[in-house]
């Protein structure tokens, strides 16, 4: 299978192009040599065939073909909004969730909440997230890279919430007894840090629209609780 890389740029099929730094690292990583096919996205739906023209030290140019309107996406959008779990655990959930078809996350500060990030710390890491999804888009398939949000504090968060017609929400609770069930069209689901969230906090979500949502008798870890949804509903639309 041919390498799959993503260009944050315009892509027209029958142009040649020079690749940005990071891809043509990738490229040359690879030792690809003239001639070689490589597939390239840039996250506005599809993807384009293209062969390596010319391996330079650090240029590497490619030819592209033929647009392929191909679509991997779930048929609705599906948001995370995430207490954020410890150490590498946030690595692993924006991975994994890219792959299962998320389309947009936001990282939250609760009360309970043990990584705490702001100010420039804060950028960086979601700068190093944005990166992360952008790799599990490449070795998934997927043609849309998820949005990864500023790190909001949920209060503030959940202040700012447009009101959208039809849009289902639903905050993750162990005591909460309503089974998840398919979705019907866009949904935001609210999940808590390690501890989970306070009761408080439960019941802010609750006076923005969001009906708590049981997960089954097992209490989940903070990175397992928002992709056992995700699982289920890319299980569903399948």
């Amino acid at each position: 299978m041919p390498a799959r890389l993503y260009l944050e740029q315009p892509l027209q099929a029958d142009s040649l192009i020079s690749l940005p730094p990071g891809p043509a690292r990738h490229v040359q990583v690879l030792r690809l040599q003239p001639g070689a096919e490589i597939t390239l996205f840039n996250g506005q739906g599809g993807e384009w065939r293209a062969t390596v023209q010319q391996m330079g030290r650090s240029d590497v140019q490619v030819q592209l073909h033929a647009h392929d309107p191909v679509d991997r996406e779930l048929p609705h959008r599906i948001t995370l909004a995430i207490g954020m779990p410890a150490n590498e655990r946030m690595d692993a959930l924006v991975e994994k969730a890219t792959e299962l078809g998320v389309a947009a996350i936001q990282p939250l500060l609760t009360e309970r909440s043990v990584l705490r990030l702001s100010g420039e710390r804060a950028e960086k890491r979601l700068a190093h997230w944005q990166g992360v999804a952008v790799a599990a888009c490449e070795q998934s398939g997927r043609t849309r890279v998820p949005e990864l949000s500023p790190v909001r504090t949920l209060a503030d968060w959940l202040r700012g919430l447009p009101v959208l017609e039809g849009e289902q929400r639903c905050v993750l609770s162990p005591r909460a007894s309503r089974p998840l069930s398919l979705v019907a069209g866009r949904a935001v689901f609210l999940s808590g840090p390690e501890g989970g969230l306070t009761d408080a906090e439960v019941a802010q979500a609750e006076a923005a629209g969001f009906s708590p949502l049981s997960l089954g008798p097992r209490v989940l870890r903070a990175d397992t609780a928002p992709l056992a949804v995700l699982a289920h509903l890319a299980l569903s639309f399948l």
